[in-house]
């Protein structure tokens, strides 16, 4: 993977898209993926709506190297993401004994007989592969995406329960990500007792486009939040180009 490549992260769920619940994994994910280097595009949030699911996949995978997918690989009607995912690429799904083992096995520890319906959680896109999920019944995917004329993408589907996902990337996701020999830092600066535009006047070209390290504002009532985003080959490069940056920052801004 180099340097240049870009992630997007897709929460598939009704119950993010209605308000009931917070989308706590996208935030997470994009913590991580900056620490190794990948920086995140877009969040998309979702419904379980077949078709705008699939036409998502289809949008995600073109403009984005990698695509992680959170949510919906349960064994109910409404988990839709390996059909999705399937459609998106135009493929079926089929049958890996290897995961349908592991679920029955998993049902069997609890002295429970699988429910037919669990089969679901044992199909993949045809020329994808399962993730290992030792926590739960269901297995991640991982699914190369052809882009003719370009680098193949890649869409990587995860559970949405944040223990599942969270160990699924630390542990078979990130290892299956090249390395792209760079880290993404962050750090925040408040400031109060001037507006937004006064604040971009006194940086000046800091916050420039394309600057490095990237200096962002943002206002919050009486509250302005300088971030301050830095990449570099480690995690020393980044915090010294930082520094420098808010020395600059603060002698700009003053008191």
């Amino acid at each position: 993977m180099t340097e240049s490549r870009r992630a997007e992260i897709v929460a598939v769920g009704s119950e993010l898209t209605s308000g009931a619940r917070l989308d706590t994994n996208s935030q997470w994910l994009s913590n991580r993926l900056g620490e190794i280097g990948i920086p995140v595009l877009a969040h998309t949030t979702i419904a379980d709506d077949l078709p705008v699911m699939v036409d998502s996949l289809r949008r995600a995978a073109e403009r984005s190297d990698v695509v992680l997918v959170t949510g919906g690989l349960g064994p109910t009607l409404d988990d839709l993401t390996r059909q999705a995912m399937a459609e998106s690429v135009g493929v079926e799904l089929v049958l890996d004994e290897h995961s349908l083992a592991h679920v029955r096995n998993l049902f069997e520890r609890r002295g429970r007989t699988m429910p037919e319906r669990n089969r679901i959680q044992a199909m993949f896109p045809a020329g994808s592969e399962p993730i290992s999920n030792p926590r739960g019944t269901a297995p991640g995917v991982w699914m190369p995406v052809e882009r003719p004329g370009r680098s193949t993408s890649v869409v990587a589907a995860m559970p949405g329960v944040p223990s599942e996902m969270k160990r699924m990337f630390d542990f078979e996701v990130v290892p299956r990500l090249d390395a792209t020999g760079s880290v993404i830092r962050h750090r925040v600066l408040k400031c109060f007792g001037a507006g937004e535009s006064d604040m971009e006047e006194r940086l000046g070209d800091l916050t420039a486009r394309g600057r490095e390290p990237e200096v962002g504002i943002t206002a919050h009532a009486a509250t302005i939040s300088l971030r301050v985003t830095a990449r570099g080959p480690s995690e020393a490069a980044c915090e010294a180009a930082i520094r420098d940056t808010m020395a600059t920052v603060r002698e700009r801004l003053g008191d």
